[in-house]
């Protein structure tokens, strides 16, 4: 217990699944939670005894089936494996976490929806003009820009966060705040520390992850505001995939929001974009009616289009004249 209570405490707010041989044990409000959530047998370790604990665990291969039911119910997870043969261990058996997994940040293909990117995002407000960036892990996507306050939650609901990392002095804000009461779909909200949220630490942070000098090629040296939510999403990313590269996250996306045309909840239900209004019938959308993809990169391509679509006429016509291209030129396909 000694052992669990130092690696829990690297790990606040979030829920610690703990391998004791083959199985995953939680303990305390963490095992009141998990039994809550996924339904297993809630009991106590201790025997009765004044230092009883709570107790609630699964066999270690039954991970698959519970991991995704915390995640989905908004909780974060901290999986903690033993990391030596416990047949060859001298005293207590090596354990620390390997992967923390979150609404906002996953890999696993059972985590994953197939159709829809999953974004862990922050917002930085100043003065009625909002820092804004996201990320999918799984993909390398990584976007940044600003936008105006009165826009906010049109922008949001278009991308379509999973979590949102919040300043813990600003989260009673953000919750009250006209944009987030707004979205029809309320990411989960993650408190990080205050000190995260300063534009020398972001800056700093990005330049040692892209390896340069200035953030002018990316075209977002001059978004203060945008730079501090994307240094805050890149801490978090750090944080939580401690064991895995990042390498694959080359480049950060300047988000221009006079390139797309702004389409709120209203429009997007009414046009049956994603969904009918009408019905359960899941193909009678448009998106629905176009999919015709052929992998989980490509569904989540389109779903984004769909989302956000052009205003430029040239990029309109350059997207299209690719198409063409593929859908015309068999053996270029083919290569």
């Amino acid at each position: 217990m000694k052992q669990y209570n130092s690696i829990k405490a690297k790990y606040p707010e979030t829920i610690l699944f703990f391998r004791m041989g083959d199985f995953f044990e939680t303990f305390g409000p963490d095992a009141i939670v998990t039994a809550k959530v996924t339904g297993i047998v809630l009991t106590k370790r201790g025997n009765g005894s004044a230092s009883a604990i709570e107790l609630a665990g699964f066999p270690h291969h039954q991970l698959d089936a519970y991991l995704p039911k915390m995640i989905r119910a908004g909780y974060r997870v901290a999986v903690c494996e033993q990391l030596e043969d416990p047949k060859l261990a001298k005293g207590i058996v090596k354990r620390d976490v390997v992967e923390v997994v979150t609404p906002g940040v996953q890999t696993s293909e059972k985590l994953l929806e197939t159709s829809k990117n999953t974004y862990v995002g922050a917002i930085v407000n100043h003065g009625g003009i909002a820092g804004i960036a996201y990320a999918d892990v799984s993909t390398g996507e990584f976007v940044a820009g600003e936008i105006s306050e009165a826009q906010l939650a049109e922008h949001l609901d278009t991308i379509g966060l999973s979590e949102l990392l919040v300043a813990r002095k600003e989260v009673s804000k953000v919750e009250l705040a006209p944009y987030f009461i707004a979205l029809s779909h309320k990411p989960s909200i993650t408190r990080r520390e205050d000190w995260i949220f300063h534009e020398e630490t972001a800056r700093e942070l990005l330049l040692q992850h892209f390896k340069t000098t200035t953030l002018k090629g990316f075209g977002i040296d001059e978004l203060s505001s945008g730079i501090i939510a994307a240094g805050a999403v890149l801490d978090y990313l750090r944080e939580t995939r401690s064991q895995t590269s990042l390498s694959h996250v080359t480049h950060i996306s300047r988000y221009d929001a006079k390139e797309y045309l702004t389409l709120d909840n209203t429009t997007r239900r009414n046009l049956e974009i994603f969904a009918p209004i009408m019905g359960e019938a899941k193909d009678a959308s448009l998106l629905a009616v176009l999919d015709e993809t052929a992998t989980p990169m490509g569904a989540r391509l389109l779903r984004g289009w769909l989302a956000r679509p052009l205003r430029s006429k040239e990029r309109i016509n350059h997207r299209l004249d690719a198409i063409a291209l593929l859908s015309e030129h068999r053996e270029l396909r083919d290569k």
